[in-house]
């Protein structure tokens, strides 16, 4: 029998033992790299649900049983380069129809949005410590202004049908995706120029690493509001603080940070602490039971195919 190591929640032990079958042994563990480590030397496959860890080299030195990563994410860049060249690493990148319906990563990027549009933590505070001046809190209409969105993949496409809900002007930014008809494609300095709402929805890879420059950033709308819900490395983090301390950024939200989940010194996060016109929340758009049964039960599923001999 195939021994199968999952790191991720653990109440989901179950559906990824659904995935993997009964030939195979599923065995949780924690997401750290001790215990990882310790694992993973008697493991035929690791199934990746948690991205906690940096699955490097040395990490996997005693792991000569390993045959396969699969993860129950879109990305990867959790594993170092040198591991993915030695062994096969599947994403559900490599699953389209499952990703397909899959929507609570777009639902939280569009919560972001209404939040940063309408100060709602600010309001909710307000209202917390008795307070009922509406006048504090003018809100953004959202209703005919425009909405840039870079990357018009999945996620993208869903935020589009969400804005255009709401009435909003939809264009993009995507070198590799022809946008359907009313959805315009600007360049990306003329989305910034011109929107009032900016969402980012690319995978992390070497195009995109650095794709939100400091140069963009001094260039976007005045009162804008910044959406990034897909990687820390695709902007530049130090130049969102500056236009947030300066004001000419209205609001930002994010999901990730640049060296989540040990972010007590992300000057990002610090600033949150006493700016309430940016929104963090910890990577948490896809984690949602619904979504997290369906993906955990494929990388799984995924991993055992690898362990039965069947292209996945």
């Amino acid at each position: 029998m195939a021994k199968i190591v999952y790191s991720g929640p653990k109440d989901y032990v179950g559906a990824a033992q659904d995935g993997a079958g009964r030939a195979h042994e599923v065995t949780w563990v924690p997401a750290t790299a001790q215990s990882l480590e310790r694992a993973l030397p008697r493991a035929n496959a690791f199934v990746d649900a948690s991205m906690r860890v940096t699955i490097t080299g040395s990490l996997l030195k005693a792991a000569t049983e390993l045959a396969v990563i699969s993860c129950a994410t879109t990305g990867s860049d959790h594993i170092e380069k040198s591991v993915a060249e030695r062994i096969p690493v599947i994403t559900l990148r490599d699953a389209p129809e499952l990703l397909a319906d899959l929507t609570p990563a777009a639902e939280l990027s569009w919560a972001l949005v209404l939040a940063c549009a309408r100060q709602l933590p600010s309001a909710l505070r307000h209202v917390r410590e008795g307070g009922w001046v509406r006048e504090e809190f003018p809100g953004m209409m959202l209703n005919s202004r425009r909405l840039g969105i870079i990357g018009f993949g999945r996620i993208g496409r869903w935020i589009a049908r969400y804005g255009q809900a709401f009435g909003m002007e939809i264009v993009t930014h995507d070198p590799y995706a022809s946008p359907p008809l009313p959805v315009v494609s600007l360049s990306l300095e003329e989305l910034f120029e011109t929107s009032d709402v900016i969402s980012v929805h690319v995978p992390l890879n070497d195009e995109t690493t650095g794709l939100v420059s400091s140069d963009l950033f001094r260039k976007v709308k005045p009162g804008a509001i910044f959406i990034n819900t897909s990687r820390s490395a695709v902007i530049d983090e130090s130049a969102l603080l500056d236009v947030l301390r300066n004001g000419r950024l209205g609001a930002a939200g994010l999901d990730v940070l640049d060296g989540e989940p040990n972010v007590t010194d992300n000057p990002l996060r610090r600033y949150a602490e006493q700016h309430e016109n940016l929104l963090i929340t910890p990577h948490c758009g896809g984690f949602s039971p619904d979504a997290l049964r369906k993906v955990i039960r494929h990388a799984s599923r995924a991993a055992a195919s690898v362990l039965n001999g069947v292209a996945t």
